[in-house]
C-alpha cells in the first residue's frame, strides 16, 4: 500500500529520467457539425527517418526549488492579438482546499504486469479496466482480478526498441457497447506512429479481433523519442490524438510551432464519417493555413491528457526538457488553434529563440522544476462517489520521483497545486473507472486505487 504524505521538504530527483510525453489539446464542445471534409489516411514514409538518433541533453540544475504548495494566477495569454486563441474562462467550480492526504492511500489492485503504461474503461457497463502493456498487449482487470488472456495482442507489429515507443494509447468508442470499436496509438516496426481502429471479436466480450485493424493515420517519426501517445474521445464525440515534437532535444526541426507538421500537436478527427476519418468543420485550419487535423500546437511531448467528465474541461501534461514540467488547461468551449508555447517557452519561462511579434501563447496553470521530478504524467479530475472530499481535485504525478500532486481552482480563480503523496512508483499513467474512481499505473507492474485509509 502506498500511503499519503504531507511532504515538508523537497524531494530531490535521483538519476532516473524516462521522458514520457503528455498531450495538450484545445477543444470546442459543440454538436456534431453539419458538414465535414473527407480525408484519406496519411501514408507513413519510413525513408524520411534519419539514420542516426540524437538523445536528450542532460537536465540543467534549477537555481532554486519551487514551493510544493504553490498558488498561481489564471493562465496568461502572452502577447495577445485580435487572432488570439480561446479566452480562458474557469469552469471548474471553486474547490476550497485539499483533504488531508494522510487519511488516504493507494491500494494495490493487481501486480505482475509487464511495463504497464495506461489504464482506461470501456464505459459499457461491464466495469472492466483495460491495461496497456508497452510491448503490444491490452489486458483486462475484472472484479480486481487480472484475466490470463489478453484482450488484444499486436506484439508482432509494435516497435518498442526505445522506452518511448510501443503500444502507447487506447480509447474506446463512445458507442463501444453497440459497435465494439476501439482505437489505439502505437509505433510500428519502423518507429513511426500509427493510429488504428480495431473491433471486439464475435461474441466474446473479452477478446478483440487482431485481424480487424483499420489504419487511419500514419506519421513518420524522425527520432525515437517524444512520440506522445495519448488518444481520447472528447465530449464532442471527436477523437483527440497527442503527438510529441518528434524527438531529440530543442525541437531541432521546429515541428511544435509548424502548422505543416503533425508533430508537437493535438489533432482532432471525426472517426464516424469516412472512409478512414473526416475533419470536423470547427477545426481551425483548412489545409492552406495549416494541416486540417491540427487542433492545438506548441507541445513538446503530450503524454497523458484527459477531459473532465463533468465540465468537459481539458487538462494536458506536457513533458519538459531542461527545467520545467507543466500542466496545461483549456476549458470547455475553447476554440481550436491554441498555441501552448514550446519551444519558445518551457513552462512559463523563455526557452529558445525570439518569440515572433504578435504570436499568442497560453501559459500552463501548474508547473514544477527538476528538483521535484523529471517527467510529468497528466491525470484526471476526481469525479467519483467513494471519496467525496476529493471532488474537483485534479491529480497528476511524476514518473521519476513518484510524487503525486493535486491541483484545484479556487473560487477566486487562482490555481493551487500541492504535493500530496510520495508513492515511490514510476508513474506512467492515471486512470478512472466507470464510476469516476481514480487509479495510478506503476511502470514496475502495479495498478493502485486511491482509497480511504479507514477501509
Amino acid at each position: 500500500m502506498i500511503s499519503g504524505s504531507r511532504y515538508t521538504k523537497l524531494l530531490i530527483t535521483l538519476g532516473i529520467c524516462l521522458t514520457w510525453g503528455v498531450i495538450l489539446s484545445a477543444c470546442s464542445f459543440a454538436s456534431q457539425p453539419a458538414t465535414a471534409t473527407v480525408s484519406t489516411p496519411i501514408t507513413v514514409t519510413p525513408e524520411l527517418l534519419p539514420t542516426s538518433l540524437t538523445t536528450n541533453t542532460p537536465f540543467a540544475q534549477p537555481s532554486s526549488a519551487q514551493s510544493l504548495d504553490t498558488v498561481v494566477a489564471p493562465p496568461a495569454i502572452i502577447e495577445s492579438t485580435s487572432t488570439a486563441p480561446p479566452d480562458v474562462v474557469v469552469t471548474q467550480q471553486g474547490v476550497i482546499d485539499f483533504p488531508n492526504a494522510e487519511d488516504f492511500s493507494w491500494q494495490p489492485i493487481v501486480t505482475g504486469l509487464e511495463q504497464p503504461i495506461g489504464l482506461v474503461n470501456a464505459n459499457d457497463g461491464s466495469e472492466r479496466l483495460f491495461v496497456i502493456e508497452r510491448s503490444g498487449l491490452i489486458r483486462i482487470i475484472q472484479d480486481k482480478t487480472l484475466l490470463p488472456m489478453p484482450y488484444l495482442d499486436i506484439q508482432d507489429q509494435v516497435g518498442d526498441g526505445s522506452s518511448e515507443q510501443g503500444l502507447l494509447g487506447l480509447a474506446f468508442h463512445p458507442r463501444y457497447k453497440e459497435n465494439g470499436y476501439f482505437f489505439v496509438n502505437y509505433t510500428d516496426l519502423n518507429g513511426n506512429t500509427l493510429i488504428a481502429r480495431f473491433q471486439v471479436a464475435g461474441q466474446d466480450p473479452n477478446q478483440a479481433d487482431a485481424s480487424s485493424e483499420e489504419r487511419l493515420l500514419g506519421v513518420a517519426q524522425p527520432y525515437r523519442n517524444h512520440n506522445g501517445g495519448g488518444i481520447v474521445f472528447g465530449p464532442d464525440g471527436y477523437l483527440y490524438l497527442g503527438l510529441g515534437d518528434g524527438g531529440a532535444a530543442n525541437d531541432p526541426e521546429g515541428n511544435a510551432q509548424s502548422l505543416t507538421s503533425y508533430l508537437g500537436k493535438i489533432l482532432r478527427i471525426d472517426v464516424d464519417r469516412g472512409p478512414g476519418y473526416s475533419i470536423p468543420a470547427e477545426n481551425p485550419y483548412d489545409g492552406s493555413a495549416g494541416l486540417p487535423e491540427i487542433w492545438a500546437y506548441g507541445l513538446r511531448n503530450p503524454w497523458r491528457f484527459s477531459f473532465d467528465r463533468l465540465t468537459g474541461d481539458l487538462f494536458i501534461g506536457d513533458v519538459g526538457q531542461n527545467m520545467w514540467e507543466e500542466i496545461n488547461y483549456l476549458p470547455s468551449g475553447s476554440r481550436g488553434g491554441a498555441n501552448l508555447g514550446w519551444d519558445y517557452r518551457e513552462g512559463k519561462h523563455p526557452f529558445e529563440g525570439q518569440t515572433p511579434e504578435g504570436l499568442s501563447m497560453i501559459d500552463p496553470v501548474a508547473e514544477y522544476d527538476h528538483s521535484q521530478g523529471c517527467s510529468v504524467t497528466g491525470g484526471y479530475i476526481y469525479r467519483g462517489q467513494a471519496l467525496s472530499s476529493w471532488q474537483g481535485v485534479y491529480f497528476f504525478g511524476d514518473y521519476c520521483t513518484g510524487l503525486v500532486w493535486g491541483l484545484i481552482n479556487t473560487p477566486d480563480r487562482s490555481w493551487v497545486q500541492k504535493a500530496l503523496f510520495e508513492t515511490g512508483a514510476n508513474i506512467t499513467s492515471f486512470g478512472e473507472d466507470e464510476n469516476g474512481e481514480i487509479y495510478l499505473v506503476d511502470y514496475n507492474g502495479g495498478i493502485y486505487q486511491l482509497i480511504s485509509a479507514e477501509r
